[in-house]
């Protein structure tokens, strides 16, 4: 699989962004991180690519956010060098074509796949200090 690079997640965000049709990828709101949802039927989902190059690599769990959004605002920006996104597979949804993003929380005693939408807005390509 290949690792997508901004521009590349950038445009799938906003080939996603132009999507108006109904599905059940988007009955309920992915604006920010969660739980995937029992609605989402994820046999629907195919991997497209990974924010990611090395899966046995130690990203940083720094997060980025410089306006004071937090992990699970809707607002938050999506910076892919940054946690959770340096975790991120990008999956497309096969019956309308939006793009999402998804990894696996590992922490404490569970595991838990969780989602968020592509939004062109919010990317950015901030680099770690």
């Amino acid at each position: 699989m290949q690792t997508i690079e901004v521009e590349k997640l950038t445009g799938l965000a906003r080939a996603s962004a132009a999507v108006t049709a109904a599905c059940h990828c988007n009955r309920e709101s992915l604006a920010a991180w969660r739980a995937i949802p029992m609605t989402l039927r994820q046999d629907r989902l195919e991997e497209a690519g990974f924010l990611f190059d090395d899966p046995y690599d130690e990203p940083t769990f720094a997060e980025y956010h410089p306006a004071g959004t937090h992990y699970d605002s809707e607002t938050a920006p999506i910076a892919p060098r940054f946690y959770p996104y340096n975790r991120c597979a990008v999956v497309r949804c096969l019956d309308c074509g939006r793009h999402y993003l998804r990894y696996n929380e590992a922490g404490g005693y569970f595991t838990e796949l969780r989602i968020r939408a592509l939004q062109p807005e919010l990317i950015v390509d901030a680099v770690p200090a």
